[in-house]
């Protein structure tokens, strides 16, 4: 293995080289945000029809609300394992072949008659999203050079927010018309539009020449101090961020008596930000001079956000105006975090990426947890000391790192 590895940049400054930069490969981007898209509305857009899935497959609603815990371990474990594989094998049987599975995998849910067929089928689904995930943000930033890895890889994650801006109101809409299971046939039609498009964009491989006499690329080789760090700071993130996206619903509606109708344009306007933070998080892990530096800054002013959100209950405008400022900040975050991951060689970038996102799962399960132990002892008044006190964490990891 070669032994830039050991010697990975913990600062991650951004390349100052003089010229133009060369062209952004647009059609590639845009298929990798569908993929990403697909993948998240595949999860996601359930949560608008768990009454009608109860009722349809004849369970309780908290057994199909566990549907999504299953389908988020089986994404972060195959995640792990699809990332090693496709620095083994090439990216392309994971970028093609993952969103053909999950769309398989639609089909399936549809199909089912029962909980368990329906539970069996989404828990693969996972997995088959798990296996491109992380495999197309490797490919995205190995077909960019270092200077618009931020932006590329902004792009490509703004498909996860899409889904909540747009994909989970736009399935409640057709939900009303064809039901719970034409919107996973839909969410499948997407899947196939991704596996598509990225089967177009990725005909031409990108040159990775490999050092006659070089080891295969593993997991021992790829988890050097700096990739552990890098990787402590995204779960610290992505439960600054979960708790908030879970919760923050429940928190207007039993803050302010709000029906859940009611809470839909605050949830919109909550999506708006996670996307308009991405997209400028991107712009600037590429134009300021350190990507861990900007990457504790947003996360320190998370921290302080969170503190007024759940301690300033003022009214309902300032609880969305405040909602929408955390998710802004926060969001500014990932894509500097995401292109410092993505400076290790290209051998191993697939292996580091996938384990992002094992650990972003990881993430999530925690803010679920984290949330609700919170709310059963404290309330949404401990949220915010809570999600302070790990934006904190994680802005210190950053800085650590810059040492």
């Amino acid at each position: 293995m070669p032994d830039a590895l050991a010697a990975l940049p913990t600062a991650t400054p951004v390349a100052a080289a003089p010229g133009p930069l060369p062209q952004m490969p647009w059609a590639l981007l845009a298929a990798a945000c569908l993929g990403m898209f697909a993948a998240s509305a595949s999860g996601t857009t359930r949560a608008p029809f768990l009454l009608d899935m109860a009722r349809d497959l004849t369970a309780n609603l908290s057994m199909v609300a566990n549907l999504m815990a299953m389908t988020s371990i089986a994404w972060g474990a195959s995640s792990l394992m699809a990332g090693a594989g496709s620095d083994r094998w090439g990216r392309r049987p994971f970028l093609i072949g993952g969103p053909v599975g999950l769309a398989l995998c639609m089909i399936g849910v549809a199909a089912s008659g029962s909980y368990l067929g329906v539970a069996i089928w989404a828990t693969i689904a996972g997995g088959f999203a798990g296996s491109f995930t992380g495999v197309v943000m490797a490919e995205a930033s190995a077909r960019v050079i270092d200077r618009q890895r931020g932006r590329a890889l902004g792009w490509v994650m703004s498909g996860q927010s899409l889904t909540l801006l747009i994909g989970v109101p736009l399935a409640a809409w057709i939900g009303a018309h064809i039901g719970w299971r034409g919107v996973n046939l839909c969410v499948a039609a997407i899947a196939l539009a991704a596996a598509l498009g990225l089967l177009l964009t990725t005909l031409r491989p990108v040159d990775r020449p490999r050092a006659a006499g070089a080891s295969r690329p593993s997991y021992r080789a790829a988890m050097t101090g700096p990739v552990i760090r890098l990787l402590a700071m995204g779960v610290a993130e992505r439960i600054c961020y979960g708790l908030t996206a879970v919760y923050f619903a429940t928190f207007l509606q039993s803050t302010y008596g709000l029906s859940l109708g009611a809470v839909a344009l605050p949830l919109a306007t909550f999506a708006l930000g996670s996307i308009l933070g991405t997209i400028l998080g991107g712009q600037l892990a590429d134009r300021l001079p350190n990507r861990l530096m900007t990457f504790a800054l947003a996360m320190f002013g998370s921290a302080a956000i969170a503190l007024a959100l759940f301690g300033w209950t003022a009214g309902v405008g300032v609880s969305v105006a405040l909602g929408f400022a955390y998710v802004f900040v926060n969001a500014l975050a990932r894509p500097s975090l995401m292109a410092a991951l993505a400076n290790v060689p290209d051998e191993v970038r697939g292996t580091v990426l996938g384990l992002n996102v094992t650990s972003a799962s990881f993430g999530w399960l925690g803010a679920a947890s984290l949330g609700g132990w919170m709310m059963a002892e404290f309330g949404f008044a401990g949220f915010g000391p809570l999600a302070g006190g790990i934006g904190v964490l994680g802005g210190a990891l950053a800085l650590v790192g810059r040492r």
